[in-house]
């Protein structure tokens, strides 16, 4: 309670004593857990300021909660709420209408609404010193210092400007630092008013969905693929419809065939390096994808979430490179450079849809956080922001080749693999006669965590897959990974 002033309800017109009063609400506090074990009562002389009440008053209720076994005083240290109480309610205390309140309500008197999903605790929930074999950025290699003196170099050039209401489109320069990225790396010719910069690709997605209109159409989705997308799309009411995937990407033919059907309003792909499977959806489909979009007039919604993460042959560039019809929405993020507790995704589409996603943000957050996005920008301008992701991109292909090299070494023909010439992951089918459900679980109980096939099948039946992510962990923690994989095996 240190340093806060503690608010509790006095009914001063019942007829009972004043210190009774006080004793009772902070016993009532007490029970509801306001205040827990071993907190600290404010002083006798701050808690009669507050309450506008004499000294002697609250002494007089502190020595009554100390009877009742509900406090205990420390000479020369306070009073402090009992961390042995009992599970009991101490006579005359409590009046009888609030012996029964023993804390806050656990079940709601209303409905609620029938589209909801759960957050997927296998992201963060896992015991300390677990080797995740996961698709996140090693947070050990964030170039803190550059981005804590970015920041600074933030509040004192913006100053209190950058923390007060603004622009939902984002901050206007890093916006345009974003311009000149995909213009040069990635050959789309956006300019800063195409783009919207967004608290991740996540929130993007849930915009989209909502800013696509109204859900009597349905979006089409890969049927291997990125569930937390699916989430989004499904909390604003859409139905999704799977299409499956092969080694040169998401099959269009199936795509041509439900539009034939249903009225379609979107594809969600991610033709760089399919998810999970890590296929690059082929020339041959990338020109039908574009051609069908325009003429069936729907989006397609390109998730293009590892861009800078080509290790070998040409690079590929988006399909919103190609776009001259006005049907992509392309989506990137700065999350798998750095860190995805930064929260940077954007969007590049046409102007009509930048505006739509600008008024949906202001209706959810009103804005972004444009301290952070003044200090990217800086990074940008100094090209620390570059000279990172090419380090990043070089030390994951080292992590690749160096968790394929342990693979082959322990498992053998247990998995079988391409090596992705991109990407964050691999995608790998397990042999025969392995059920992989029951590894994954041996294999965390040996502190190791993998991804089943059954998180990325729509249906969310099990499947013959894992995929191995390699950029969290250095080469000797991948060695052991797969070490205890086998053990698990």
């Amino acid at each position: 309670m240190r340093d806060w002033d503690l608010t509790i309800a006095l009914d001063r017109n019942d007829g009972t004593p004043l210190f009774l009063a006080v004793a009772r609400a902070i016993a009532a506090a007490i029970r509801k857990r306001r205040l827990r074990p071993g907190a600290r009562l404010p002083g006798s002389r701050t808690l009669a300021r507050t309450l506008a009440v004499h000294r002697n008053t609250v002494l007089a209720a502190y020595e009554e909660l100390a009877a009742e076994g509900f406090v205990s005083t420390t000479p020369a240290r306070g009073t402090f709420v009992t961390t042995s109480l009992a599970d009991r309610h101490p006579l005359g205390l409590l009046p009888s209408r609030e012996r029964a309140d023993s804390g806050p309500p656990t079940k709601a008197r209303y409905e609620l609404g029938t589209q909801h999903t759960e957050p997927d605790r296998w992201v963060w929930e896992y015991p300390a010193g677990t080797l995740a074999l996961t698709a996140f950025p090693d947070l050990r290699l964030l170039p803190s210092g550059a981005l804590a003196r970015a920041y600074r170099r933030a509040l004192r050039h913006g100053g209190p400007a950058l923390l007060g209401y603004a622009d939902p489109r984002g901050y206007p320069g890093l916006r345009t630092a974003l311009a000149v990225m995909l213009s040069t790396t990635r050959g789309l010719s956006a300019t800063e008013d195409q783009i919207v910069v967004t608290r991740g690709s996540q929130m993007a997605l849930a915009l989209l969905a909502h800013a696509l209109g109204p859900p009597d159409g349905v979006i089409a989705v890969e049927a291997y693929g990125y569930r937390a997308a699916w989430e989004a799309f499904r909390l604003a009411g859409v139905e999704l419809v799977p299409l499956p995937v092969d080694d040169e990407g998401v099959q269009v033919e199936a795509l041509e065939r439900l539009v034939s059907r249903r009225r379609v309003r979107a594809v969600y792909v991610t033709p760089h390096h399919q998810y999970p499977t890590t296929v690059t959806l082929s020339a041959a489909r990338r020109r039908t994808l574009l051609e069908l979009a325009s003429a069936a007039r729907l989006a397609i919604i390109e998730d293009d979430y590892d861009h800078e993460f080509q290790y070998e042959g040409h690079p590929v560039l988006p399909l919103a490179s190609a776009d001259r019809y006005g049907t992509v929405i392309y989506l990137g993020s700065l999350s798998k450079v750095l860190a995805p507790g930064l929260r940077i995704g954007f969007v590049v589409a046409p102007t009509p849809v930048v505006e739509r996603l600008a008024a949906h943000r202001w209706a959810v957050e009103v804005c972004g956080d444009h301290l952070l996005e003044h200090a990217l920008a800086s990074l940008f301008e100094s090209s620390e922001l570059q000279r990172h992701g090419r380090r990043m991109r070089r030390l994951y292909r080292t992590r690749r080749d160096a968790l394929v090299a342990a693979l082959h070494h322990e498992l053998g023909d247990a998995l079988a693999f391409r090596v992705p010439r991109g990407g964050l992951g691999l995608w790998c089918r397990v042999a025969r006669g392995i059920k992989v459900e029951g590894w994954a679980v041996r294999a965390r109980e040996r502190g190791v965590l993998v991804q089943t096939g059954r998180r990325f099948a729509f249906d969310g039946r099990p499947r013959p897959y894992v995929r191995l992510g390699f950029t969290a962990l250095t080469p000797d923690e991948l060695a052991q990974a797969a070490y205890r994989l086998a053990r698990a095996l």
